[in-house]
């Protein structure tokens, strides 16, 4: 049975005008990071055989660093399920959390430090936080 992707026209062009990358929090955490004199790469695959890309990418240091969007990845705290169309958003955000929680365990066993951060989050805390991880990868286990 064919279920539809958006609920309306106006509901399709919010969500297609929603980006995957470059997003504000991203750009902010980004900046701050850059200013402290790290260096990494941007929207980056971590191994090549996986489709899956980091928001930053410390490759010397095997540190993937995400930052969620609460809406698409499903935030405890903010996201709130649509009252239209709700099996499909169910679903949709139940396959984004499994996708994220399989690739933080993928990279993991391939000796990666996964650091997540939803983006809400203050940028600052954030880029403390990667900072410390760079600067002593042991400090990063667990994040």
């Amino acid at each position: 049975m064919y279920e539809p992707w958006s609920s309306s026209g106006a509901a399709r062009k919010v969500m297609q005008g929603n980006r995957g990358r470059d997003t504000t929090p991203e750009i902010a955490v980004r900046r701050l990071v850059h200013e402290r004199g790290l260096r990494y790469r941007v929207h980056a695959r971590p191994e090549d055989d996986l489709r899956r890309t980091a928001d930053l990418l410390f490759r010397r240091a095997r540190i993937a660093v995400f930052i969620d969007g609460c809406y698409w990845h499903g935030c405890p705290v903010h996201f709130n399920l649509p009252a239209t169309n709700v099996r499909y958003w169910e679903t949709k955000i139940g396959r984004n959390r499994a996708r994220d929680l399989e690739t933080t365990g993928l990279l993991q066993q391939r000796g990666w430090t996964v650091m997540r951060f939803w983006e809400h989050e203050p940028p600052g805390r954030v880029a403390d936080a990667i900072e410390h991880a760079v600067r002593d990868p042991r400090s990063a286990i667990g994040r």
